[in-house]
């Protein structure tokens, strides 16, 4: 190849083609000359040490047959052909075939050569591909860390001088970065104790263990008037060969965490309050509860004497009017203080509907939705805080000196107003106590907004389930009647369980129980398009098993509801029980002579399954027999089988002639625990 040939070449192959000696020999890379007939030509022994193959073994031999697999044969010939005939030089990885029988990921640069006499020739220059990208890498990490760390960061020689300094060490001490090179550390960083960290930069570099976390405190040129502080850390560096090349120091800026070290009490009892509150403030689903919660959290940490006030409007669920500089009506949830004080005759007492007027603080406050402070109560301020003046007086007394009120605020809508004053704590608040007290309030107001809308819903619920059950069934032939419906605890939601008693022709009775599953409204108005069917189906005077029939059919027409039902009807003259069973719990039946016991009926399917017949059963029923219909919330629970609970449920049933209405409390006191989470349907009838 001519010497014209090869600067062309390097010309047109860029620095790739040209890399430093010393990274070309950490790299290994291997240099391999094919003819044109792709035979090769010339072999280094970094290709050996590549590829596997001896000079010997690889010359003179073709290069494809030698390590590229039968399948990139025609890629590679493909390649090659282009390379020699146009002579653009090609770069990549690609997979060779190691000596070994193993296949290696190999990055290549290939390019035509030329000689004196005109020949072609093909000239690969590769490297291992894992470990170029590795080399690739940490040199960019390095560039990378060193330039764009917030850490200063110097690199020194042994002797002391500086050889680099990345940006964040010029912004400590106010010089450029070319300003430190060749100097010493004491010319650019002159802390009182320099010599101190030149002594133990020596020691590192003697020594080789590192010294990390060494504080020291000075005054920088960028800010000689006020003392900073840093952590500073020694390390030495090494070449591959262990050759000592220098020390690296890196700089921590640390004056924040002592400029904060008296606040750093304070801070965590205010943490240690918001995370109390976490715990202890809406742990129930009742506004007044969580409001009650909340007052106690934040007294006396917080406040002297603390009150929770609710919007009316919000409280009742009502859309809130644009806000405007007029009245509010606020009703009074929760009122606490860390000590007897006449502050508590001020204020409204829990469940209190109170009128402020515009001008007052409380009303600015959910006006503007933002925090209302007033650091020094002067006697100016107490009318804007008292609802009239006896509270105002009363306020005086008891030593109101400062005053703070936060919205309560949930999904963009004011709700109220955490109300604080101070009284014997004689610091007054603060813009810390703001941040701290809207914290709490914005925990406080999401729970008290969820337990609102929970209480609005459940009382629409159970309003709704109490106007489709009947009243207090009246005198039915043969028989005497009693009934009860309980909904669920506060914790969840009213359910879907109803009974009804239906007078028949020719004195009879139908009894009925059933139970949608399901909760909220909607399952209380499905039951109620199921009782009217039922009372529909049942003055045809058909069949119990044809009623549950005709109920299966309009159940499947209502998207995801599936319904437990039990329908029963008496015949006073015959003193027989018709019951057909739609997967509902079995009846209970006691009797004056004998132990009560479950009447053994075919389960049938739900109501809403479709297409499964049910079957009617006939009961024989004697004078002074007890018929028990329930819903499953009265004997199911989350930790007892069904099997002992249906056992409990006839241990109640042992004295058949007990009162009704005194069977019936006793079943629902007995067998109901405070914490189930089911509505309760129940019906008694006693044969006369």
């Amino acid at each position: 190849m001519t010497a014209e040939s090869f600067e062309s070449n390097r010309d047109e192959y860029g620095p790739e083609a040209s890399r430093p000696i010393g990274l070309l020999d950490v790299l290994s890379v291997a240099a391999v000359v094919v003819d044109a007939d792709g035979r090769i030509v010339f072999w280094t022994p970094q290709a050996e040490e590549l590829f596997g193959y001896t000079s010997e073994e690889a010359l003179g031999t073709h290069a494809a047959r030698l390590f590229i697999h039968p399948e990139h044969l025609p890629a590679v010939a493909k390649l090659f052909a282009e390379v020699l005939k146009t002579g653009r030089s090609w770069a990549g990885a690609f997979p060779i075939r190691h000596k070994d029988g193993s296949t290696r990921l190999t990055e290549f640069r290939n390019m035509r050569l030329l000689d004196d006499l005109g020949d072609v020739y093909a000239l690969g220059i590769a490297a291992d591909h894992s470990l170029l990208q590795r080399v690739e890498t940490d040199l960019a990490l390095c560039e990378r860390l060193i330039n764009q760390s917030p850490i200063g960061l110097a690199l020194l020689d042994p002797d002391l001088h500086y050889l680099l300094v990345n940006p964040a060490l010029e912004r400590i001490d106010a010089t450029p970065a070319e300003d430190h090179i060749g100097r010493r550390l004491r010319e650019t960083l002159p802390l009182p104790d320099i010599d101190t960290i030149e002594s133990a930069l020596r020691q590192v570099l003697t020594t080789g263990t590192p010294l990390l976390d060494q504080y020291h405190v000075g005054r920088p040129p960028a800010d000689p008037e006020h003392e900073h502080a840093w952590s500073l850390s020694f390390y030495r560096l090494e070449d591959p060969g262990g050759r000592i090349l220098g020390a690296a120091i890196s700089f921590v800026d640390v004056t924040e965490r002592h400029r904060a070290a008296a606040e750093a009490d304070r801070a965590r009892r205010r943490l240690a309050l918001i995370a109390d509150a976490s715990t202890r403030v809406g742990t129930t689903l009742e506004v007044e509860r969580t409001a009650h919660e909340l007052a106690e959290v934040a007294t006396p940490e917080l406040a002297d004497v603390v009150a929770v006030d609710i919007l009316d409007s919000a409280l009742a669920c009502r859309r809130k009017r644009k806000p405007d500089n007029g009245p509010e009506l606020f009703r009074a949830l929760a009122l606490k203080s860390a000590y007897p004080s006449v502050a508590l005759r001020a204020a409204d007492p829990p469940g209190d509907l109170a009128a402020y007027e515009g001008d007052r603080l409380v009303t600015l406050c959910v006006h503007t939705a933002r925090p209302v402070l007033v650091r020094h109560v002067g006697p100016h301020d107490l009318p804007r805080i008292a609802r009239d003046p006896e509270a105002t007086s009363l306020l005086a007394r008891a030593g109101v000196h400062s005053y703070l009120a936060v919205p309560l605020i949930a999904h963009g809508e004011v709700l109220g107003a955490l109300d604080l004053k101070r009284t014997r704590n004689p610091v007054p608040f603060d813009d810390d106590d703001v941040v701290l007290a809207s914290e709490l309030a914005s925990r406080a107001a999401v729970a008290i907004d969820n337990a609102r809308w929970f209480q609005s819903v459940r009382n629409t619920a159970l309003t709704l389930q109490r106007s489709l059950l009947p009243d207090h069934p009246p005198h039915h032939p043969g028989l005497e009647l009693a009934s009860r419906y309980q909904p669920a605890q506060a914790t969840s939601e009213v359910g879907g369980d109803w009974y009804d008693v239906l007078p028949l022709t020719e004195d009879r009775t139908a009894l009925v129980v059933g139970d949608v599953m399901g909760n909220g409204i909607d399952a209380a108005a499905t039951m109620g398009r199921l009782r009217t069917a039922t009372v529909a189906y049942a003055d045809l005077d058909l069949d119990p098993g044809a009623v549950l029939q005709h109920l299966d059919k309009i159940t499947c027409d209502l998207e995801h509801y599936i319904v437990t039902c039990l329908y029963a009807v008496y015949d006073s003259r015959t003193r027989r029980c018709h019951i057909a069973n739609a997967g509902h719990m079995p009846p209970a039946l006691a009797h004056p002579d004998r132990p009560p016991e479950l009447l053994d009926l075919p389960t049938g399917a739900p109501l809403g399954v479709g297409g499964i017949p049910f079957e009617t059963t006939s009961v024989d029923l004697g004078p002074g027999d007890l018929l028990v219909l329930y819903t499953d919330g009265l004997v199911e629970t989350r930790h007892h089988p069904i099997d002992d609970r249906l056992n409990v449920l006839l241990g109640f049933l042992d004295e058949p002639r007990r009162p009704l209405e005194e069977t019936c409390d006793l079943l629902l006191y007995g067998l109901r625990h405070p914490d189930d989470h089911d509505d309760v349907a129940l019906l008694v009838a006693r044969v006369l």
